[in-house]
């Protein structure tokens, strides 16, 4: 009875032990994906700061390719933003997404290859070929400014059937209310003549009074759909 007792209880102690340090592994990559995303953005964001810098302090090849980089990861990075938080609520955005993700490959493909211009020491062969580097770049931004447009026109038209359908569901129910509290004003019991005149004989024990009628009976409060309703998969 003892051996099993204490088999159950090393049993135990490995599986606290084993959980102990699955949590603690869980915790210590959560904090290093957090760092590894403060330093990304952090990166990100100084060397945005460096090409703005240079597109507007500097003239000439070096100047041109800073623009063309800043307006690439400019468009890039507002499509990728408004087509991620778009699919939380409309599913059909998945397509979007996809479409995106191919793009991005050449958007990565073209900023490095800028981004290695940068460093290049013939300013006249890297000057020969701005003209092409403008055209890929001008495609790309176009394409990606087309899907962020596209998400942000179907959003606006949703809201706006939403609430228009609010509205008239609000006009029908605030011309049910008036109706409803004319017709219980006009029900309501109107005292006789004998009733104000009969005498009362004093000392007179009083009948217990009923409750006086109410303008109108509490009713249940209705529901209404605040919340969105999903919206439809097809992209037409």
């Amino acid at each position: 009875m003892e051996a099993s007792l204490i088999i159950v209880a090393l049993v135990l102690l490995f599986a606290f032990l084993g959980l102990g340090v699955y949590v603690t592994a869980k915790v210590v990559k959560a904090a290093a994906r957090g760092v590894d995303r403060t330093i990304t953005q952090a990166r990100r964001t100084v060397e945005d700061t460096t090409l703005r810098a240079r597109s507007f302090g500097q003239v000439g090849v070096t100047g041109a390719l800073a623009q063309l980089r800043l307006d690439l990861r400019s468009s890039m990075r507002a499509t990728q933003q408004a087509l991620y938080e778009g699919v939380q609520t409309d599913a059909s955005l998945k397509e979007s997404i996809g479409l995106f993700e191919r793009l991005s490959a050449h958007g990565h493909e073209l900023d490095d290859e800028l981004k290695r211009l940068e460093a290049e020491p013939d300013r006249k062969r890297t000057a020969d070929a701005l003209p092409g580097l403008r055209e890929r770049t001008a495609k790309i931004t176009e394409s990606a400014d087309s899907l962020r447009w596209a998400a942000r026109d179907r959003a606006r038209r949703f809201a706006d059937d939403d609430l228009s359908s609010l509205s008239a569901q609000i006009e029908v129910e605030s011309g049910a209310l008036r109706d409803w509290a004319r017709e219980s004003i006009d029900d309501l019991p109107h005292p006789t003549a004998a009733t104000w005149n009969t005498p009362q004989p004093p000392h007179a024990s009083q009948p217990p009074q009923s409750p006086r009628p109410a303008l109108s009976q509490p009713t249940a409060a209705p529901e209404y759909p605040w919340q969105k309703t999903p919206r439809p998969e097809t992209t037409t």
